[in-house]
């Protein structure tokens, strides 16, 4: 860390020179104006960019020695998360097919990136959306509804044996996938920008807990998908009817709790998010009590019904989880 003195000049005014590097290789001159943001720990970052403008950054990705679609989806999508603006596929001979539709693919999965430009050796991907014209609170809510209802409709097709409506819940999973990946798009472009943090009235802290919390739902949205997948198979065997009750009401209580932390989060409750986590114990045991009643069941059934109870259980333990996210947030606040 470099020391530098402050000066007064005049009665009043409070000086400090700055270093002949750093105002150099940002081509600053006399008189042009520097923003000044105060830190939540009270120290100053100075910055030249003053007009919010998004910084660019670009990756470049050689493919000619790619040949799986999967793992070139992931690179992209991994560009996406870090925050890259623009993303370059780059071939020495023709683009192959498989490239092309990968490409599509991602701009049709991901949230802002678009195919700006193609040759038969380039594609050009650019993200169009404004990260600052999301707000993170907005798009966690809209995670929520969306696996809070694709663990509903589960539990409803296991009841109504409807194994259309179980096939239709994985679908909605990418939706909670690409919010978020946005969510981690915007917080590691906030790390490295924090005029982002300004134009989006979100300090670091904050959105690490928004971060985290993301994450968590993601994860629940990923059981929802659980369920679903192994509910047309107690439909096939005709599980009884005590058992899918059994099934519907821990369903029941996860989803109460989950929608508990949610709530929690909202009304900045930290009682309310203690009692949340201390609430998990009776649904590890309904999920016991499941699991041993699937013991006297053979066959396939059996083992779908553990992998269902399985689910609803990390459910609950990923809802206690953001409750107790909350928890440490507001005590620090």
């Amino acid at each position: 860390m470099e020391i530098r003195k402050v000066q007064l000049t005049g009665s009043s005014s409070y000086v400090i020179t700055l270093p002949k590097e750093w105002i150099t290789s940002h081509g600053i001159k006399k008189n042009d104006p520097l923003g000044i943001i105060v830190q939540p720990d009270g120290t100053l970052l100075i910055t030249w960019k003053t007009k919010g403008k998004q910084i660019h950054r670009t990756k470049e990705f050689y493919v000619d020695d790619i040949d799986d679609a999967t793992y070139l989806f992931r690179l992209l999508v991994s560009a996406y998360i870090n925050g890259y603006s623009t993303v370059i596929i780059k071939s020495k001979e023709r683009i192959k097919s498989f490239v092309r539709e990968c490409a599509i693919n991602f701009t049709q999965t991901a949230i802002g990136p678009e195919i700006i430009e193609e040759t038969i050796k380039s594609i050009t991907i650019k993200d169009l959306l404004n990260p600052a014209e999301m707000p993170f609170d907005k798009t966690i809510k809209r995670m929520y509804i969306l696996a809070r209802t694709m663990h509903e409709d589960a539990i409803t097709a296991l009841k109504k044996k409807n194994k259309s409506l179980a096939g239709d819940i994985e679908p909605r999973d990418r939706d909670v996938d690409r919010l978020h990946w946005l969510i981690s798009r915007q917080f590691n472009i906030l790390l490295k920008d924090m005029t982002l943090s300004e134009r989006m009235n979100i300090t670091q802290d904050e959105a690490t807990y928004l971060f985290l919390m993301s994450r968590l739902i993601e994860r629940i949205g990923d059981h929802g998908v659980k369920i679903a997948k192994n509910v047309p198979v107690l439909i096939d065997k005709k599980v009884n009817a005590e058992m899918i009750e059994m099934i519907a009401s821990a369903s029941n209580n996860s989803l109460k709790i989950f929608t508990s932390a949610i709530d929690a989060w909202g009304n900045k409750d930290i009682k309310g998010a203690n009692e949340n986590i201390e609430s998990i114990k009776n649904l590890v045991s309904s999920c016991e009590e499941i699991n041993n009643n699937a013991l006297n069941v053979k066959g396939m059934s059996s083992i779908s019904t553990g992998y269902i109870a399985e689910s609803i259980r990390r459910t609950g333990e990923y809802s206690a989880d953001i409750s107790e996210l909350l928890l440490n947030h507001l005590v620090k606040e």
